[in-house]
């Protein structure tokens, strides 16, 4: 079929075709297609971005908050029913595209004290930390994420638009963008998934993309039970803070 919709194509084809004016521009998976395409929408409207890929950096933000506990979760981790997930280090390689005002330098898990994971099982709390250099100054800047399985499907995600919409984070040159997102790591069925991250300036609806990276970072999750259907979850918290 015909669309213009990547959610759908992903979701629905093995196999994609991307034509410009009658002219095959590129053909292959659904999920390849559907970034490239999306890289070309994004240039055709901005121009082509200057990105470079850096090296990762960790950076921290201690937490004030305490976690809800699920009382079943005790009963869950010691029965096959444990949902465990693997978690990989952020690929400052990774493909990616955008003006580049700012670079993504780190995208990492952490606990509810602030510590980076490697593992993490399904119904914990997790705080997911972006860091974002800044190399032009940003007067609206947005962070945002999203969670997409082996194919390219979103499976949730936000970004800190709506928090910071009446006191947006003004950042100068030089000057880093951390932002957090807390909360409840949902079960998921076996199989690779992976983090989507972007940084843009302006609005929802009006903003220049400065880095938006299609893997930033992959994580297995190796479980017996099955989770169907696609997830939503709603955010604990969201903070972004400019650091000099």
């Amino acid at each position: 079929f015909v669309s213009h919709d990547t959610a759908a194509v992903q979701s629905l084809c093995t196999r994609a075709i991307w034509l410009e004016r009658g002219e095959i521009v590129q053909q292959g998976s659904p999920k390849d297609v559907s970034e490239h395409y999306l890289e070309a929408f994004y240039e055709a409207q901005q121009g082509k971005g200057t990105t470079t890929k850096l090296k990762p950096q960790a950076t921290e933000i201690a937490l004030d908050d305490v976690p809800l506990k699920d009382q079943r979760l005790e009963f869950l981790n010691a029965s096959n029913l444990r949902n465990d997930l693997e978690l990989f280090e952020f690929d400052a390689q990774a493909s990616g595209f955008g003006q580049g005002g700012a670079s993504i330098t780190a995208v990492q898990f952490l606990d509810m004290n602030g510590a980076p994971l490697s593992w993490v099982v399904g119904g914990e709390m997790v705080r997911l930390q972006i860091t974002a250099e800044c190399h032009v100054g940003l007067q609206s800047p947005i962070m945002g994420f999203t969670i997409k399985d082996k194919l390219g499907q979103a499976l949730f995600g936000d970004n800190t638009n709506l928090t910071y919409l009446d006191t947006p984070q003004v950042a100068d040159p030089g000057q880093k963008l951390i932002a957090n997102f807390t909360f409840e790591m949902p079960r998921l069925a076996p199989g690779d998934y992976s983090v989507l991250t972007a940084i843009a300036d302006g609005t929802q609806q009006d903003h220049v993309q400065h880095h938006w990276i299609h893997d930033a970072l992959i994580f297995k999750s190796i479980s017996r039970s099955v989770a169907a259907g696609l997830i939503g979850i709603p955010m604990r918290r969201i903070e972004m803070a400019v650091v000099k």
